[in-house]
């Protein structure tokens, strides 16, 4: 047997045992909330609604805290599939901004460099893309969860960079890795906006029509903890935005970074939705707000 799917308007029994199989929670994770945050708040209610104090509640494949979408959320015996969940593709809707570069390869970090974008194109960053469809071998982000030598990946570089010492990713050892899509669905400027959603109004771009989770009441609140850069100063410059369909362990910061060598005027990542991990899509995704309510009877 599968675990429930919560869909929302249908509030949970009170009974956990009314769900052998657990349930998953597809959410809508909101930009500058970590994985771990949304957990903690969706934990907290299952256990009060269930009245058990040791229910499982985990997520199948973290999510950048810059990056909002689909975020799949196990409670009991559901945890027991999360493993094979993360095993699953995922998809991908990304804003690009080339001619700067961040050491985390998104807005985690100020711009450490500027580059020419002349010559950059909707044909040249096209072509660009095709070098990347397929097998391949990519280097994580420094800033990220690999371990080196017992430590995980983002300590050493937050170290670094501290320091004002450079963030070097040759640390890291180079993984497989398997672009299955990669699309560009519109180029343009980039209009400086960074407020993390990405919407299905781009000719092409996978379905995003759920309500955006930045909206929701009390987002706000949670989201000041989470550092965005200031990028006002690439207002102007030129900006794509690509569709992405991948294996497990890619990382998308990796792939900009790789496509703005490419061109030779760097890259970042200025917004990041995850539209499916999975046969879960944003479809069936619930906001905060929606996934409370299911604990509420």
């Amino acid at each position: 047997m599968d675990p429930l799917v919560a869909a929302p308007g249908r509030p949970l029994s009170e009974n956990i045992a009314d769900y052998p199989d657990g349930i998953v929670l597809v959410i809508d994770k909101p930009w500058r909330w970590t994985s771990a945050d949304v957990i903690r708040k969706i934990k907290y209610a299952a256990i009060r609604h269930f009245g058990k104090k040791n229910l499982k509640v985990g997520h199948a494949g973290t999510l950048d805290p810059l990056a909002d979408g689909v975020l799949l959320v196990c409670i009991g015996a559901a945890t027991k599939k999360a493993e094979e969940y993360q095993r699953h593709d995922k998809e991908y809707l990304c804003e690009l901004v080339f001619g700067a570069t961040t050491p985390s390869y998104d807005l985690e970090k100020e711009p450490d460099a500027f580059f020419l974008t002349d010559g950059v194109t909707a044909e040249s960053v096209a072509a660009a893309l095709e070098g990347f469809r397929g097998e391949q071998m990519q280097v994580a982000p420094l800033f990220s969860a690999k371990n080196i030598d017992g430590v995980r990946a983002y300590e050493l570089a937050r170290r670094a960079y501290k320091k004002g010492e450079k963030v070097d990713d040759g640390l890291l050892r180079a993984s497989r890795v398997v672009i299955s899509r990669l699309d560009l669905l519109d180029f343009g400027i980039f209009d400086g906006n960074v407020d993390g959603t990405l919407y299905a109004s781009v000719s092409g771009a996978p379905d995003a029509s759920s309500s955006a989770s930045a909206s929701s009441p009390g987002v706000s609140r949670a989201s000041s903890r989470i550092h965005v850069a200031d990028v006002q100063a690439l207002a102007g410059y030129p900006s794509a935005t690509v569709r992405i369909a991948c294996s497990k362990g890619t990382y998308i910061r990796a792939l900009a970074r790789d496509i703005g060598e490419t061109l030779g005027c760097g890259a970042l990542i200025s917004r990041l939705r995850r539209s499916a991990s999975g046969d879960f899509t944003l479809r069936q995704a619930l906001t905060l707000d929606e996934a409370m309510d299911l604990f509420r009877v």
